[in-house]
């Protein structure tokens, strides 16, 4: 039987009210509906649940300016347009043309709802009355939810709950960008001779790195072209950039990837301390003010901050923008310190800033703006949701580099985890295109302290 014959016979089943496939009823939780707005259409051939609660919810974060309100109001909008297309009564169901049949549930009295464990004293508790009304009624309930505590609450009501999984990757599968392979002396000696070689029987995703190990010590690290399918040697680094040297084989490929105009998009994850960030501005200052293939760096990051937040801060953007963007002048000055020594720091540091040269920018203020021939560094990126990481890519005028930095396991974004954020999802997004290239740093090198940090801690 063909997957289409198969496919009809379980929908004839189905409607038929045959046990085999039953149709399901998803309970949908208002963190899913702000983390990815189009998650209603996402469900097919089955029952999509709407909560009054979850509406309110929407509603009062409609309002904000960041993308939990964007979410929000596309979500609303979306919502009421299917009562406008007249398709049918929202409170019955609207079969949307993705095959979900979409409902909105008004909510149960709570005395004509028995056994329901919880006060209705929240939304998160009303949104579990919704879903324990349903399967009161028969219904096959699933309820979908980013809450742990939710899906932890809805077990022990012995309803089945789950994460949202779209627009999700697996952290702890993501592709490394880098592969030690064990060869022959022969073949390595054969690559430092001819500037290549072919290993017609390993595969290899566009522009990885390999390092190259044989038993009697040799080694050599080279980089896939997908266009010849042979590896190839790296860039040649005739000079320091700006100061920095790479201090391992995971630094080099990096430094390889930063300054190769090919690739458009890079993505560096690492924990604190690998020199991702440090990385990005060096070969960036290499690429505008030596070489002058771009025009100008952009630095961005998200607003979001570490810990309890203190409150207003006083002046104009740009003045606001200086703490939050701390850490790019730290390491700017660290570069105009190893390339000028420490006395004429100030100096070359003040001749940058007067350059204009170098912007740096929220990333709430990228959306709308075309940046065309600019080297972008996206720091803290896995703090984005992917929606936002889509919207920053897509700024990407003619001739720019968009470089994203960041660690998925340190995210202070109360929405995310390290397999939903925008940063995880991109690598696993992008591994296969020739336009990207990924190094994962996992070697510390800030100081011997920040390395036993990150073991131990």
């Amino acid at each position: 039987m063909s997957v289409i014959e198969r496919a009809s016979v379980e929908k004839l089943l189905t409607i038929s009210g045959s046990n085999i496939v039953a149709r399901k009823t998803f309970v949908i939780d208002t963190n899913v509906l702000i983390h990815d707005s189009t998650a209603i259409k996402k469900f097919k051939d089955n029952d999509v649940v709407i909560p009054l609660a979850v509406l309110e919810e929407l509603d009062s974060l409609k309002r904000n300016s960041d993308e939990v309100g964007k979410n929000a109001r596309e979500t609303i909008r979306y919502i009421d347009s299917l009562k406008s297309q007249k398709k049918g009564d929202l409170h019955t169901g609207v079969v949307i043309p993705e095959g979900p049949k979409v409902r909105i549930f008004l909510g149960a009295k709570q005395e004509r709802v028995e056994n329901f464990p919880l006060p209705l004293d929240r939304n998160s508790n009303k949104f579990l009355l919704t879903a324990f009304s349903l399967q009161q009624r028969g219904e096959s309930v699933v309820i979908v939810s980013k809450d742990f505590v939710t899906r932890v609450k809805a077990e022990a009501m012995d309803l089945e709950a789950e994460d949202y999984e779209s627009l999700k990757l697996s952290y702890d599968e993501m592709y490394h960008g880098l592969r030690k392979i064990e060869a022959p002396k022969h073949d390595i000696d054969l690559f430092y001779k001819d500037s290549f070689l072919s290993i017609p029987h390993e595969h290899f995703r566009p522009n990885e790195y390999i390092l190259l190990t044989s038993p009697e010590n040799s080694s050599a690290v080279c980089k896939f072209n997908e266009k010849t399918k042979r590896l190839e040697p790296l860039l040649s680094l005739n000079r320091d950039i700006w100061g920095i040297q790479p201090l391992n084989v995971e630094q080099r490929c990096a430094i390889d990837l930063l300054l190769r105009d090919d690739i458009p998009l890079v993505t560096l994850v690492g924990p604190a301390g690998t020199g991702k960030t440090l990385l990005a501005l060096a070969c960036g200052m290499r690429k505008v003010f030596d070489d002058s293939v771009y025009s100008r760096i952009l630095i961005s990051r998200p607003i979001v901050p570490l810990g309890k937040d203190i409150g207003y801060l006083p002046g104009t953007k740009e003045e606001k923008l200086y703490h939050w963007m701390q850490p790019i002048y730290d390491n700017l000055e660290f570069l105009c310190s190893t390339t000028n020594g420490e006395g004429n720091a100030a100096a070359t540091m003040e001749f940058i800033m007067q350059s204009k040269k170098i912007e740096m920018e929220a990333v709430t203020y990228i959306r709308g703006r075309s940046l065309p021939k600019m080297y972008m560094i996206i720091d803290e990126a896995q703090n984005l949701t992917p929606h936002e990481i889509k919207t920053v890519i897509s700024r990407a005028g003619k001739g720019t580099k968009v470089i994203l930095t960041g660690d998925p396991t340190q995210i202070d974004n109360p929405y995310l985890d390290k397999d939903s954020n925008g940063l995880t999802y991109t690598v696993g997004r992008f591994k296969n295109q020739r336009l990207f290239g990924h190094m994962f740093l996992n070697r510390t090198e800030r100081s011997e302290l920040a390395s036993v940090a990150a073991d131990i801690l």
